[in-house]
């Protein structure tokens, strides 16, 4: 007899545009690769939102189908709770280190308690044997799950996060976490971090690199990079950082060290961005204007994926001065696009990159700026590091991080691995060999 399809139900209730940034885009590919890798058994029910039910349908595959939800996953986990927290939220500044304190001695003394938003029946319903939230949200059912923490920001940087925020991540991330039969990261450095925080066992947490976003869609043409040449008047050379403008982008030091270099060695480099322009904007633009240095700027705002693919092959170079990334898409895009890399030394950044990139400090805009001199100044240097971004860019395949999910969906439900899978998770084989390149990067 034949074996039962594996039914995997991958929760994708993002909200497309941009807004989510790079979780955007991790949601697509991984979608799309498991989509087009070899049959295996293994079936995907796609779970999106009724505001955005059809945002997927572009990179469907074999195998897969839309459920909508009738209603985000959070609404349950309202009513009193959410009264509560609204009603403290001018005291959170105050409550939450006492908070903290005070859950650590719970725990100590009574176990973990806590878990994320009752079971409501609706993953039961869809006949799944397991289900991947593959971000940072996740609600409780009595199925197998495996959750996809991207990072842990707001522990090393709580400054730019509300104290709301903060609460609702301290009080979600450990539940979740501990709840999941299973983690999954896209770097080493994230599962430490998770394994440092949050007390999880290293064996339940599995690091799965996501190849370029880039990749997911029709390749470029001559005509394409002229058109978005033209489209976004786009300066005949440029340094190019594809990032949402959040804080810890870093923007403010990449613009004072383009100024730096402006006023001290009369260099003026123009910078071109993408990514959307979200609540944190106006303080960027405050900044450009008190360094008057707007004429070397260009804010595109979010782009579709053809452009952006585009914009990589335009570029000069690309420059990623981010001071924390749980994984590295615009590394790994910038290298599959043969665009030499200037990347700060922070987190997963140097996992990513290896030796494929120049490496800066990410907090320090003299670092910052040497780095962006040295580029725009050194044919050879370019020369060499695009050579070995496409050699870095090898280590990061689709197809491959599509097989690794599918062995660990089954590890999850207790189906029995192929020595294949065992490689792909890292796992010791039957002949006592251990090949977790995967997880190193």
């Amino acid at each position: 007899m034949s074996k039962a399809r594996l039914k995997v139900a991958i929760n994708a209730q993002v909200s497309p545009g941009g807004a989510s940034g790079g979780i955007e885009q991790a949601v697509l590919g991984l979608i799309w690769a498991l989509g087009r890798a070899e049959d295996d058994g293994t079936d995907c029910i796609i779970v999106t939102r009724p505001e955005a039910p059809d945002w997927v349908q572009a990179v469907l595959g074999q195998g897969q189908r839309v459920v909508v939800r009738s209603y985000p996953p959070e609404s349950r986990a309202e009513g009193f709770t959410g009264l509560v927290r609204r009603a403290l939220r001018p005291a959170r500044p105050v409550l939450l280190p006492t908070w903290r304190l005070l859950r650590g001695g719970y725990r100590r003394a009574f176990g973990n308690t806590s878990e994320p938003a009752a079971v409501d029946g609706f993953l039961e319903s869809l006949g799944v044997d397991v289900v991947h939230f593959p971000y940072q949200s996740m609600v409780l059912s009595s199925l197998p799950s495996i959750f996809s923490p991207w990072d842990l920001q707001h522990l090393h940087y709580p400054e730019f996060f509300s104290s709301s925020d903060l609460a609702k991540r301290e009080m979600m991330y450990p539940a979740w976490c501990r709840n999941a039969s299973a983690i999954v990261t896209a770097s080493q450095f994230t599962k430490w971090d998770i394994v440092r925080h949050y007390g999880i066992a290293p064996e339940k947490i599995h690091v799965i690199p996501f190849a370029a976003s880039t990749a997911v869609g029709d390749p470029v043409s001559p005509q394409d990079l002229a058109g978005v040449r033209q489209t976004y008047r786009l300066p005949p050379t440029f340094a190019f950082y594809p990032a949402q403008t959040w804080p810890h982008k870093n923007h403010i030091r990449l613009i004072e060290a383009l100024a730096l270099l402006r006023d001290r060695h009369r260099l003026r480099v123009q910078l071109v961005c993408s990514g959307v322009l979200n609540k944190f904007w106006p303080v960027i633009a405050r900044r450009i204007d008190e360094l008057e240095i707007s004429d070397q700027m260009c804010f595109l705002g979010f782009v579709p994926k053809r452009d952006l693919r585009a914009l990589y092959r335009l570029a000069q170079f690309v420059v990623i001065p981010s001071l924390f990334e749980g994984w590295g898409f615009p590394l790994v895009e910038a290298f599959s696009e043969g665009t030499p890399v200037a990347s700060s030394n922070s987190t997963s950044l140097v996992e990513y990159a290896g030796d494929a990139a120049l490496l800066f400090e990410g907090a320090s805009v003299e670092s910052i700026a040497d780095a962006v001199r040295r580029m725009a100044t050194d044919a050879e240097l370019r020369d060499m590091l695009r050579r070995r971004g496409c050699e870095q860019a090898r280590l990061f395949s689709w197809e491959r991080t599509a097989r690794a999910h599918r062995a660990l969906y089954r590890k999850v439900v207790g189906r029995t691995l192929s020595e294949q899978d065992r490689r792909l998770l890292g796992e010791r084989s039957s002949d006592g060999s251990c090949d977790g390149d995967l997880g190193k990067v």
